[in-house]
């Protein structure tokens, strides 16, 4: 198994526009599918509520840890923790950045997720593979956000 998740994908829209969908926590929301509290800030936890069918009954939880404007965005979070019952405060989590690059008029997006290796084994490839394909997903998600919906 891999430590990494990587994605990358060559979006339709300028690297401002990215920028807004990843970081603010509205646009965020509509994309990510998750119903946040409040906005990112850096060194403080994010929280909300997925909206995605069959995982509305899931608390969604990650720290903010950098916001370099219009370059990089980055998140720790507990990968695939959708147990409502199952407190993963104790679990070490993954390392999510987000990094944007201009790229012929549009913005090259590349999402990387580190740090597999230290979730328990239990969990770890399930966590993995569940992530994998979350991340593909989530970058059509993002893709059909900044090119299809107004700014």
């Amino acid at each position: 198994m891999n430590d990494r998740i990587e994605k990358r994908i060559t979006l339709k829209a300028p690297v401002s526009r990215v920028w807004r969908a990843l970081t603010e926590y509205e646009q965020f929301g509509a994309w990510f599918q998750v119903k946040l509290q409040a906005p990112f800030e850096p060194g403080e936890e994010a929280v909300g509520r997925i909206t995605h069918p069959g995982y509305e009954h899931v608390t969604w939880r990650a720290v903010v840890r950098q916001m370099v404007p219009e370059r990089l965005f980055s998140l720790s979070w507990h990968p695939y923790a959708v147990e409502a019952d199952v407190d993963y405060s104790d679990e070490p989590q993954t390392l999510i950045e987000f990094r944007l690059e201009p790229h012929g008029g549009g913005t090259l997006l590349i999402l990387t997720e580190s740090g597999f290796e230290r979730i328990p084994a239990d969990r770890r490839d399930e966590a993995f593979r569940m992530n994998e394909g979350g991340w593909t997903q989530q970058m059509e998600n993002i893709r059909r956000y900044v090119e299809e919906t107004a700014p």
